[in-house]
């Protein structure tokens, strides 16, 4: 396989990675490892909950998803084109009685404000929050075939910063992608973290003013420049513990130990990448892993199974999983569509 051909099925695969690791962390989010254990038993036996109920990482996946197939039908992928339907989206599902799942704090509050039609998003971002609800979310533009990358680096920002507007949730939005874009498209799991670095080093002064405005002005920072390169700074930080993390920690220690708990964007990047490259041919394994950890282990879960069924493809996942995960028919839809 090439680097600019992605394998049959691998959106699918990505899509029911990040739900059936949403449903399989979410009884676990807010306990320490010693009371998951007590719980679930040993890490490596866990079993999907049944009913396989996700949260609203999944749920904010799917309005992305929704709003990405709608800007995509209207025409090649621009800003505005893209910032009406998502907003949409995101407001709809703030709004819906669904939404019950513990929403993150700085999504329902932007959202609140992103209901106001006359309100410019940049009003409504949230621009001190770095949550990972950023880039848990971010996947489907990793999937999604026919961008190139400054389109999709300039979309990832900005579906970000729709809810969260500190520069380091636009870079590790932005990262998150592009590691689901590379691993779609058959790079190996083993040159992934220096690849991702490169592209850190390469955008870091980068900022997209077509797609994100004037949101830098919100900020104390000088410039543009200056407050994009904050989130890089810390991106490329955390990015240089992962590699560290991927050579030398044991399976068998709780992954937030090294990289991070989760709860902030490019933290939870890194670990939920730890956890898919401790086990990066074991798929199941890995968000056992990702969800016994003592962070915020729906969102850790989620991104490891996107990263591995971006890597594996749908077969990764057993059939007995997949086929009682909540939101099943649509996850496989939007899959379809892109792995067409």
């Amino acid at each position: 396989m090439t680097a600019t051909t992605a394998a049959a099925g691998r959106a699918t695969g990505a899509l029911l990675g990040l739900a059936l690791g949403d449903a399989l962390g979410f009884p676990t989010e807010f306990d320490d490892v010693p009371s998951i254990l007590a719980k679930c038993g040993p890490w490596r036996e866990m079993e999907l909950p049944a009913p396989a109920f996700v949260t609203d990482d999944t749920q904010m996946t799917l309005a992305l998803g929704r709003g990405l197939r709608t800007a995509m039908e209207r025409g090649p992928l621009a800003p505005r084109r893209l910032e009406r339907p998502v907003r949409e989206e995101f407001v709809d599902w703030s709004r819906s009685p669904d939404n019950n799942r513990a929403p993150g704090h700085t999504c329902m509050v932007a959202c609140g404000l992103l209901g106001d039609p006359d309100r410019p998003w940049q009003r409504a971002s949230q621009v001190e929050s770095k949550g990972c609800g950023a880039n848990m979310r971010v996947a489907p533009l990793g999937l999604v075939p026919d961008l190139d990358d400054a389109r999709r680096a300039g979309a990832a920002q900005l579906q970000a910063a729709l809810t969260h507007g500190h520069p380091t949730a636009l870079a590790a939005s932005d990262l998150t992608a592009h590691a689901v874009r590379l691993l779609a498209h058959g790079t190996a799991p083993a040159d992934l973290v220096p690849l991702l670095r490169s592209y850190a080093e390469e955008n870091r002064t980068r900022y997209h003013h077509l797609w994100l405005g004037d949101l830098w002005t919100r900020t104390g920072d000088t410039g543009p420049e200056r407050f994009i390169a904050r989130g890089w700074d810390e991106c490329l930080e955390v990015l240089d513990r992962l590699a560290e993390a991927v050579a030398t920690v044991s399976a068998e220690d709780d992954p937030c130990e090294a990289t991070g708990d989760g709860w902030i964007a490019e933290e939870a990047l890194a670990t939920g990448l730890l956890c898919f490259l401790l086990f990066p041919d074991e798929p199941v394994t890995a968000l056992r892993r990702a969800a016994c950890t003592r962070g915020d282990s729906d969102s850790l879960a989620c991104l490891a199974g996107a990263f591995a069924g971006a890597h594996l493809g749908p077969g990764a996942w057993p059939a007995a999983w997949t086929e009682r995960v909540e939101y099943r028919d649509e996850l496989l839809a939007l899959g379809a569509l892109w792995d067409a």
